[in-house]
């Protein structure tokens, strides 16, 4: 279903008609259709709410990219738990949609009940450091504009962050490559543009006023988030860090077993909080 959201159309799926709600957010160039794997396991205990964020999947794209702001996607996610009547739910967050998912944590704590971060961060701890990663996430988001999405994707599958994804199948390979092309050049160079890394709020200073349960889940083939989700661990008050061998960034895609593992006897020893 499209709900109208801050006058913007985002696309939101439901799973399962009872239990605690579990709300699902993918990352940048995914969309809903990346929790399909798990969603037969995870309807059957909670009621499962994937939402394409602004800009991805079918979601709309606006074209003023200050309406990707973190701040806004914060509000709107506000908002969809509103609609269907939540007053506060699980949440996963993959990259993207991990730091979507925290911000939301830091913004309005009474919503989450825990937050279960794959391959996330807190942003960017120095000024200097989001300065320099804006400049180039507008590079690559003019990039996006003048070169199209096709070869966006082919770009994007191949920086060093994705290879171990060159190790699966090729038709899961396909499929993801699918996926992204399925995307807009204006959802994705605004997404940069309004809520890419060095835009959004920086967490660092604020993390160990979260007392949420929050589990670190990172693969071990992913050196870069591996460090920042051990920083991560340092600050947050009530987190736990969990590493998968032979995953890299995009552990539920490359580990699907053991992730829905991870996740489903996370959630049942923590449905009490």
């Amino acid at each position: 279903m499209k709900l109208l959201i801050n006058n913007v159309r985002i696309h939101v799926e439901i799973h399962g008609d009872d239990g605690p709600v579990l709300v699902l957010l993918h990352g940048f160039t995914g969309s809903i259709r990346e929790w399909d794997p798990f969603i037969q396991s995870w309807k059957k205990d909670f009621r499962v709410i994937a939402i394409d964020l602004i800009g991805h999947g079918k979601s709309e794209h606006p074209m003023d990219f200050k309406r990707y702001s973190m701040e806004d996607a914060v509000r709107d996610i506000d908002e969809i738990l509103n609609y269907f009547n939540v007053e506060s739910a699980f949440f996963l967050g993959y990259s993207l949609g991990g730091r979507v998912a925290l911000s939301l944590a830091m913004t309005y704590p009474n919503r989450v009940k825990k937050l279960i971060l794959e391959s996330a961060s807190p942003g960017l701890e120095s000024e200097e450091a989001r300065s320099k990663r804006r400049q180039q996430d507008h590079q690559l988001a003019d990039r996006i504009k003048v070169e199209g999405i096709e070869s966006f994707v082919t770009y994007w599958e191949s920086i060093p962050l994705f290879a171990p994804q060159q190790r699966l199948p090729e038709a899961k390979r396909d499929q993801l490559r699918a996926r992204r092309l399925e995307n807009s050049t204006v959802g994705l160079a605004n997404s940069l543009r309004g809520m890419g890394t060095g835009e959004q709020p920086s967490w660092w200073g604020r993390l160990t006023e979260l007392t949420v349960p929050t589990l670190l889940v990172v693969g071990e083939l992913d050196q870069k988030f591996c460090v920042i989700a051990e920083q991560m661990s340092e600050r947050l008050p009530n987190s736990r860090m969990v590493v998968v061998e032979n995953a890299g960034h995009t552990v539920h895609l490359e580990q699907i077993k053991k992730f829905d593992k991870i996740v489903i006897e996370e959630l049942h020893n923590r449905k009490d909080v």
